[in-house]
């Protein structure tokens, strides 16, 4: 576990496994599960979907509070600076999305993984507010749901998505995939890079007790889509990498993964030094072992083609994420 300032412990303190086991996740369930219901019924005359998204942000803030995780908000001022735009952020734990619902000041319309549309009570709010499914095991499918998003952004209804596609395993980011350029492109609106901070730390993957801590939403300059066409859409999506990789990491008190990979080399060679080798205590590690993280020079210019990472197909982008 990489150590920085507000890293999650492991294991938590007995206290918050207790609270976390028989309040704040029974509290959490039921929580859902109410306002699950209540997005149900209004479903049935909120032909615009405004009652629906008014019940989307106050169980985002409800269920913020029970987890008692106070959200700040930096950069506000970008969040209103277009009328329609795209927001996309870094994705690290299940709470990014009542963080998202409940910090946004606009309706929006969420493109997020189909299977989600298979949870109870989350699903059935899903299908009925209008939210868009996105099946990226499916191509023909996949492509089909971001020209929905097209369609939405150019009736006039934001959009937000998580260009990773799923949670990222480390909190680190993870290769972005061109989803979220493809629409904005084809719309022609801006995207507006969004960092969500401590979400990981608070909840990551495969874990279910919370370690309550103070979240940021920082929101970036809007990215202008202007010039950028499908030839160029792998610098685009380079381009908003960087944007929220330097949001996430100047707010975050976590290392940069190409300065902790500058460390494991510099422990390597003292390693070597010492002629002391490897044990099941001391792994050694490559660069290439720790996520990359694109910098601006990095980026390709027009028309060239994006690094590796960037261009990652569905065989070697499953298993980092879900």
């Amino acid at each position: 576990m990489i150590a920085y300032p507000g890293a999650r412990p492991d294991p938590l303190p007995l206290r918050e496994r207790l609270l976390s086991n028989l309040v704040q996740a029974p509290l959490f369930g039921l929580a859902t599960i109410l306002f699950g219901t209540l997005s149900l019924l209004a479903s049935l005359f909120d032909r615009d979907g405004r009652a629906q998204h008014a019940i989307a942000r106050t169980w985002a803030a409800l269920t913020l509070r029970i987890s008692r995780c106070p959200v700040a908000i930096i950069g506000g001022e970008n969040l209103t600076r277009y009328p329609v735009a795209l927001y996309a952020a870094n994705h690290a734990s299940y709470m990014d999305t009542p963080v998202i619902f409940s910090s946004l000041p606009t309706r929006f319309r969420i493109l997020a993984k189909h299977e989600l549309w298979k949870v109870p009570f989350i699903g059935w709010h899903l299908r009925r507010s209008g939210q868009i499914p996105i099946n990226a095991e499916n191509a023909r499918a996949s492509v089909a749901s971001l020209n929905i998003g097209v369609r939405a952004l150019k009736a006039g209804m934001p959009l937000f998505i998580f260009p990773e596609g799923g949670r990222s395993e480390s909190g680190d980011l993870a290769p972005f995939m061109n989803g979220a350029s493809y629409i904005a492109v084809r719309a022609g609106v801006p995207i507006v890079p969004l960092a969500l901070v401590g979400t990981y730390e608070l909840l990551p993957i495969h874990t279910r007790a919370f370690h309550p801590r103070p979240l940021l939403l920082v929101a970036g300059e809007p990215i202008v889509t202007d010039g950028y066409t499908s030839k160029n859409l792998d610098e685009l999506t380079c381009r908003l990498r960087s944007a929220i990789a330097e949001l996430f990491y100047s707010h975050s008190g976590r290392p940069r993964p190409e300065l902790r990979a500058d460390e494991v080399e510099a422990d390597d060679a003292r390693g070597a030094d010492d002629a002391r080798p490897a044990t099941a205590s001391r792994p050694v590690l490559s660069r290439q072992e720790l996520p990359a993280v694109h910098a601006d020079s990095e980026c390709p210019a027009k028309g060239e083609m994006a690094p590796g990472p960037l261009r990652v197909s569905r065989s070697n982008y499953n298993g980092r994420q879900r």
